[in-house]
């Protein structure tokens, strides 16, 4: 994907369990809950160096951690996810975004081997 694309639309319905973007080329990325915050980007959950991969422990959250409580612009580059359960400091970049969503579809394996730079 283009680096320069841009969430035309954003969708997060309450209840879902999937966060939808359309982006300015035209595409549509969905991304289920698990997947983004299996891939939570903050230092929390993958430390300070390194490649973002799986974050372990993922498939033993609650429903309500999976849960979107809220949706935010940073900047014109990103967008901070806040959960059910209160933990909100992921920033997930645009770009980011657009790379989850190639392996969003991929099975349980493939998802734990992805790595993605920083």
């Amino acid at each position: 994907m283009a680096e320069n694309m841009f969430p035309e639309e954003v969708r997060a319905p309450r209840g879902a369990r999937l966060l939808e973007i359309d982006w300015s080329d035209g595409s549509t990325v969905r991304l289920h809950h698990r997947v983004l915050r299996g891939f939570c980007p903050c230092a929390h959950c993958q430390g300070h160096q390194g490649p973002i991969s799986w974050v372990e422990g993922t498939d033993e959250l609650s429903e309500q951690a999976l849960e979107l409580s809220g949706l935010s612009e940073v900047g014109q580059y990103a967008l901070q996810l806040e959960w059910g359960d209160g933990h909100a400091t992921g920033i997930y970049s645009f770009r980011y975004l657009q790379d989850l969503g190639v392996i969003a579809e991929s099975d349980r394996e493939h998802l734990r081997e992805a790595r993605f730079g920083r």
